[in-house]
């Protein structure tokens, strides 16, 4: 029986703590969408790039010279940030996302 209680206040602990994270992000994304917009593209193409080095489609040179061009991005878009008090205008936006153009044209040719 006192096993049983402990589970359950563990079990309520965690999920709290991991409700109460989920609405961390959420409220992140609310205040930065142009920001988490250009961050879900950068991680999107990590993972394209990731996978044409496992279908052998680029080299892994390739693909670290692909990830240096988007940390260099996502460098970029911080910077921005860090000038308007964590947020990015939307000439920022623009101007970042013709950058991952060019990356992605480059994924998988």
């Amino acid at each position: 029986m006192k096993t049983a209680i402990l589970s359950s206040i563990l079990l309520i602990t965690l999920a709290s703590a991991a409700a109460s994270s989920f609405a961390a992000d959420t409220t992140w994304q609310k205040n930065h969408p142009r920001r988490e917009q250009v961050n879900h593209r950068l991680a999107h193409q990590d993972a394209r790039i990731h996978k044409e080095v496992k279908e052998g489609e680029i080299s892994k040179g390739q693909a670290a010279a692909l990830h240096r061009e988007d940390r260099s991005i996502r460098r970029e878009e911080r910077s921005m940030a860090r000038l308007d008090h964590g947020h990015i205008t939307r000439a920022d936006q623009r101007a970042l996302n013709q950058q991952e153009n060019v990356v992605s044209k480059q994924i998988g040719k």
